[in-house]
Formats: structure tokens, sequence, C-alpha cells
């Protein structure tokens, strides 16, 4: 989608640290990024860095001969994203948490449309539409599996915890600009919140518990090597960190697969450990519960496949369709009763994913304004 679209979007990552701005056209980054320190801590340098950032890829593309028709960004955190402000609980943006006018600041100076959404609700989006949704419903066509997919929940595990959620799509902002995950409640401390269970502070604390020293000081990238046997370490207590995350964000993507009834796909630094986690995570969603009558049910009414593997990809494009005769009738037709589920692991990439995320929610809203 907008894959072959002749116009022109400015972007932006925006990170605690750092402010990566760039263009996109055709699903293409069409400018150099340009990187500038985001300043978070103190608002009039942090505006002072958007409107110099932006400025500078406006100027790339005017000397280009480019004219963009908008501005489109993700930025962490609670936001009324459709009213374009920023304000609440933002860890990484202390100088916005009074609240600000973001979105009509930058429309004022730069005289162009803007939009602005959350990280996750965008890597979700640019999944939905030219990631994850579409790579797995071409495969199940070649297969020749008359299955397609339509949901997808996207997940990025880093510094936070973030989720998006794409419904026969179109990106789900809800009513409040608060569709979120990181705030549901831990698998095994239920007055904790899962975000302390799946991003890196969890992998940084676990291993440090196993190993008897929470000042470590590794990063979970080392941690990873250490689990790899590519470093020198406690190789069982890196597994262990990676695996109880993997338990943690099973139960919590389980949660949601049963409500949305889509695939996922997972996204982020973290995601790189997947050989450690993925098991523990498939172990989880493929659990049981019971009855207080004493009867067990599987813990979801869909079987959970992971897409990344081949013969579990074969055999969730087969499902188990037969023919069904049709009462009075010598007319058959295919029934495939089977409910299911996959998982994967993206191949475009969080950042790559939002960008595109961005892209297209700018278009699509430009195009649905155009047609009211």
């Amino acid at each position: 989608m907008y894959s072959n679209d002749s116009r022109t979007v400015v972007t932006l990552d925006a990170g605690g640290t750092n402010f990566v701005f760039g263009a996109v056209r055709g699903n293409l980054e069409i400018v150099e990024p340009v990187r500038l320190a985001s300043q978070a801590d103190d608002l009039d340098k942090c505006m002072a860095a958007l409107v110099e950032g932006f400025s500078q890829v406006l100027g790339l593309l005017e000397a280009a001969g480019e004219k963009p028709v908008a501005i489109s960004f993700a930025f962490p955190g609670p936001a009324d994203y459709p009213n374009g402000i920023i304000g609440g609980y933002l860890p990484n943006f202390p100088s916005f948490r009074d609240g600000v006018a973001l979105g009509p600041f930058l429309e004022e100076r730069f005289g162009l449309p803007v939009f602005i959404n959350n990280d996750g609700d965008l890597y979700a989006y640019g999944e939905a539409l030219a990631g994850a949704l579409p790579e797995i419903n071409e495969k199940l066509r070649a297969a020749g599996s008359a299955k397609q997919f339509h949901n997808l929940l996207g997940y990025t595990l880093g510094t936070g915890f973030g989720m998006g959620m794409v419904v026969e799509g179109r990106l789900n902002r809800g009513d409040n600009s608060c569709v979120e995950t990181w705030c549901l409640p831990h698998r095994t401390k239920r007055e904790v919140i899962v975000e302390d269970g799946v991003a890196i502070r969890a992998i940084h604390r676990v291993y440090g518990k196993r190993i008897g020293d929470s000042a470590h000081g590794l990063e979970p990238r080392e941690i990873y090597e250490i689990a790899r046997e590519e470093r020198l370490g406690r190789g069982i207590a890196a597994r262990t960190a990676f695996i109880e995350m993997g338990k943690v964000l099973g139960d919590a993507i389980a949660t949601a697969v049963t409500l949305v009834d889509g695939l996922v796909v997972i996204g982020g630094g973290l995601a790189a450990a997947h050989e450690f986690f993925m098991p523990a995570l498939l172990g989880e969603m493929r659990g049981r519960m019971r009855t207080l009558s004493g009867d067990t049910i599987d813990r979801m009414q869909m079987r959970v496949y992971n897409l990344d593997n081949e013969a579990e990809f074969a055999a969730f494009a087969r499902g188990d369709s037969r023919e069904l005769k049709v009462y009075g009738s010598d007319r058959t037709v295919t029934y495939d009763p089977q409910k299911r589920t996959g998982i994967m692991i993206s191949k475009l990439g969080a950042s790559r994913a939002i960008s595109l995320g961005a892209y297209a929610f700018a278009l699509s809203a430009l195009d649905t304004h155009a047609c009211v």
C-alpha cells in the first residue's frame, strides 16, 4: 500500500536521547537522516531541536524540488494524539508532562498538516500494511491456502513494552488514545505492571539476581551474547533471564490475542533474542486452564503457531481443511474448523515499520479528508 505513491511525507523517530528526522516517498527514505540531540529535559531546547530538524529536512527537500504534503511521526508515551497534544507520564520526555500542543505548534510553524501517533501504534500499522500481515497472507496464497488474516497485534520490546492494534486494515487508536499493554498485570506479580517483566530492565534484573550481582553493568545485548556463549559469563543465568521474559510476554499476548483474534509480530531490540524467549512464550500461550468444576481447557481457543518455523508454517497453512456436504444436496463446500493464530519476528525492524506506518497514516488521513 502506497508503495507507488508519489507524495512525500516528513517523518521523525523521536527518542528520549536523539531525534532522527527523515522523509518518505513511495515507502522509501529519500533523504539522508538528520540526527539531533532531543534535549528532552528542557522544553525550550527540545522544541528548538524539533524546529531545527524539520527545517533541515524541508530544506533538503526544497533543494531537490520536492514538496511534502504532511509531517507524520511517532511520539512515545500518553497523549491526545488526534489533537496533537503530548502530556502525562513521560519518563523519556519530562519537559512534556504538563502538556504540550505539539501538533498545532508544528502546523503553525511549517504550514503543513501534522499527524502524531504512539510509536507502538505506528509500528503495528507499518507491519499491517507493508510487513508481517501482507507477507503471511502472500505465503498462505502461495501455499494454496484460502485462509487470509485481517487483524494484527504488533509488539515492541526495548526500553518499554509497546503495542499497536490494526483491525480490518484500520489502526485502532481507541477513544482516549490509550490502547496500551505496558500497564497490564505481571504474570505472577499481579500488582506489578507487565512492562517490568518484559522490558530491558527485566533482563538486567533477572540476570543480576541469578548471578547475585544486581550492579553487574551488562547491557541486554551483552547478556544475549553470554546466552549464546559468544561472551564469557553465566550462560544459564543469561538464558533464564530471556526465558522468564518469554513467559511474561506470552501471558500478555495470550490475553490480547484472545480479544482481538489476529496475528502477532514482535520487533524492537530485544526481539533479537527470540531463540531464547520464543519457546517459553509459545509454551505460555499453549498452556492449559481449568474451571472451578475441575474441567481443563486450552489457554487459548486458537491453535498457536510459530510462523518463522518452516514446519509450523506448513501446518498453519494446511489447517484442517475438509469437504462438507450441503444438507439435501450433492454439492460440497470446503470447511476449515481450525481456529489459529501465528507469531513471527519482524523482518522490517521497528524503526522501518514505524516510518512506514507514519507515512501510510498521513496519506490515509489526507485521502479520507479529501473524500469527505
